[in-house]
């Protein structure tokens, strides 16, 4: 017996050993995996700083090259939740690090280029229209930035509508910002008429309103890949990924515009039905 009962005290020990050695293993295996994202967080955050480098050099093709860079920082930011929500890396700190580097990547880049494109290349003098759209212009940039941080805190605090992943409230930021990159994308030229430009100001401004609005645009975090998908799913992501990759002036901008006004139409659609239901209902 007394043989048995040292038997089990080394059996106890090597477990009580082995315990710490255990749970130290695991604590590295699930920091390993939550650095993962945030890779893709580095990489969205390395895309926003170049785009505002390249806005601040300014030259040919500048601009043009921060738009893009803006556009791969929302493939990050897309890759960087898709990547948590598979492996089960969510966290608090992924959360808070993501929404600091979508302020600069799609708050303060998108800003900067919206200015820099729209009204440095004006020319005027002091009492022109073209110095009042450049004083209205740093305010509406400002504006836009200002909201995209309200937009990031208010999700982080509410999540999505109703705690599923169906839809946003209000119009998330990688989309307010890729509207500002895909115009800038497709024309290339900054703009040089000042009517032009505050036609373009009032569109950022439209952005900027639609990301703090409560109006609802949809999402791909529902969307689940594991399943059996149509073939016309297929085939259409392809077709996107082929005009994207070949004609990306002009499937940006359409793809932009079409996102933008889906949550407008929708919101416009549920106001009719409700109107002509309550009437029904009582």
């Amino acid at each position: 017996m007394e043989g048995v009962r040292h038997g089990n005290v080394r059996e106890i020990e090597q477990s009580e050993l082995s315990f710490p050695a255990q749970r130290l293993t695991n604590h590295r295996r699930r920091r390993g995996i939550y650095v993962l994202p945030s890779f893709f967080t580095v990489g969205n955050l390395l895309c926003g700083y170049y785009a505002v480098l390249a806005v601040l050099t300014g030259g040919d093709g500048r601009l043009d090259n921060a738009a893009k860079a803006i556009g791969v920082a929302i493939l990050f930011d897309a890759f960087d939740g898709f990547v948590a929500r598979l492996t089960g890396a969510d966290s608090e700190f992924g959360k808070q690090f993501d929404s600091l580097a979508d302020v600069i990547s799609f708050g303060i880049a998108p800003a900067a280029l919206a200015y820099a494109w729209g009204v440095r290349s004006l020319v005027g003098d002091t009492y022109s229209p073209v110095r009042a759209v450049q004083e209205v212009a740093w305010l509406v940039c400002l504006a836009f930035a200002i909201c995209c941080a309200w937009r990031l805190a208010r999700f982080n605090i509410q999540g999505m509508v109703g705690g599923t992943t169906r839809y946003f409230v209000g119009m998330p930021t990688p989309a307010a910002a890729g509207g500002i990159a895909a115009t800038v994308h497709f024309f290339k030229d900054p703009l040089e008429s000042w009517r032009m430009a505050a036609v373009f100001l009032v569109a950022v401004g439209i952005l900027a309103a639609l990301m703090t609005s409560t109006i609802r645009y949809p999402s791909l975090k529902g969307a689940n890949w594991t399943r059996r998908q149509p073939s016309l799913v297929i085939v259409l992501i392809a077709l996107i990924s082929w005009s994207i990759v070949f004609y990306s002036q002009y499937a940006l901008i359409v793809l932009a515009g079409v996102y933008c006004c889906s949550g407008i139409v929708f919101y416009v659609v549920r106001a009719i039905r409700h109107r002509f239901s309550a009437p029904a209902a009582s």
